[in-house]
């Protein structure tokens, strides 16, 4: 489209991610004109990248007890109204193969890039039109009309969604262009940090725990706000797995994590049955059998677990070492940020947003959707579940009526 050229539709929407697809084909699917604006030269970026490339497109459990907000019932109408059973039925009339991997995550069996195909099968089929690798340089409001410049002209329309995400992943080309907007019509922003995402470690644990990059094991991680049985990995760079990430959403600066790395057992009961039944064992040949041995010798080492035989070992310094698997305490030195965070958690005030509709309550035609509201979802398809819901809820909210330009 020529510099100069001037468009006008029902309804633009800025970004073309899951949320801002999502809404574009529901809201065209209605009769609306629908133009998508999007930065990047493809549609779709994070979800390609998803789920090791399979896109963990939902979860079968999706409840609002799943989802962080300062507002914790903002999410239910619209988790509510477009279920994680109503994507899967387009998952499943597209034809996709799919698989529960576990706790109810639902993958691609192929690659994810069937999820964009389907998204941008929807948008073309109902008309919407996505244009890529158009730079938005100004939003502008008068008199209810919005006038979005960018690089492939002007775009005009009565209802503006933003639908560009949060901060998280920069190199996909996260930027905080929605809360720019957001602001510019007086909305408020929630703090934002980076959530699930690989936590870093003191330098003296960086170096004690270097030799266990790679090595993982199931456990519970916990503070006073939340607790996850997942597997926990160590890196070069500090801790990641499931657990790790699902925790760097509830964790703050300076905040100790409680390990349980042995969920299944109990260390207490195992020790003083080995010390009755072999006495002549070790600390590190009992828990070798429940735990890899490397992890073990290298966090007897970190702990200053006694190294003489059970029987020879105080009770006291026993049940030290029994605390310390029940309860090992780490606390790290920060998170890896956005650049490998899968979500920015924080973001645009929700109570600042209709729950029916993710119309702004300030500024009339505007509309939020997705990440860059503050609802932030639990690892495991559910971030992409809001996107699908808070999409679907806006497309079919967005009047028919389009005033006179």
């Amino acid at each position: 489209m020529p510099a100069t050229e001037l468009s006008t539709f029902d309804t633009v929407v800025i970004g073309a991610g899951a949320a801002g697809l999502m809404c574009a084909a529901t809201a065209a699917k209605r009769g609306l004109s629908v133009a998508v604006l999007e930065h990047a030269k493809q549609a779709g970026k994070k979800i390609l990248i998803s789920g090791g490339g399979r896109c963990n497109f939902t979860n079968m459990y999706t409840a609002p007890e799943n989802f962080l907000s300062d507002n914790p019932h903002f999410c239910k109408s619209a988790l509510s109204r477009y279920t994680q059973w109503d994507f899967l039925a387009m998952v499943e009339k597209h034809g996709i193969a799919w698989h529960e991997k576990s706790l109810g995550q639902l993958f691609c069996n192929d690659s994810a890039k069937d999820i964009v195909r389907m998204l941008l099968k929807e948008c073309q089929g109902a008309g919407a039109q996505v244009k890529l690798r158009t730079e938005i340089i100004t939003v502008a409001e008068h008199n209810g009309i919005y006038h979005v410049n960018t690089s492939a002209g002007e775009f005009t329309t009565t209802n503006l969604v933003i639908a560009c995400g949060g901060l998280s992943m920069p190199k996909l080309g996260a930027t905080p262009f929605g809360y720019k907007v957001a602001e510019q019509f007086g909305h408020t922003i929630k703090p934002v940090r980076a959530g699930l995402v690989p936590f870093t470690l003191q330098d003296t644990d960086k170096a004690a725990l270097a030799d266990l990059s790679g090595v993982a094991a199931d456990v519970v991680a916990s503070n006073q706000r939340a607790s996850f049985k997942e597997a926990m990995l160590f890196t070069h760079r500090g801790l990641s797995g499931p657990a790790m990430l699902q925790m760097s959403s509830y964790w703050y600066p300076g905040e100790t994590l409680q390990v349980n790395l042995l969920p299944n057992e109990d260390a207490h009961a195992l020790i003083k049955q080995a010390k009755q039944q072999q006495p002549r064992s070790s600390l590190i040949a009992l828990f070798s059998k429940y735990l890899p041995k490397r992890m073990v010798q290298t966090l007897a080492a970190h702990g200053q677990w006694p190294t003489k035989n059970l029987a020879d070992i105080s009770n006291s310094e026993l049940e030290r070492v029994a605390g310390l698997i029940f309860a090992w305490p780490i606390k790290p030195n920060g998170t890896e940020g956005y650049r490998t965070a899968e979500v920015t958690i924080g973001g645009i005030d929700v109570n600042q947003v209709s729950s029916k509709t993710m119309e702004s309550k300030l500024q009339p035609g505007l509309y939020f959707i997705g990440e860059v509201l503050d609802v932030t979802g639990w690892l495991g398809g559910y971030n992409f579940q809001w996107a699908w819901s808070s999409g679907w809820v806006c497309g079919e909210s967005i009047p028919h009526i389009f005033q006179n330009l």
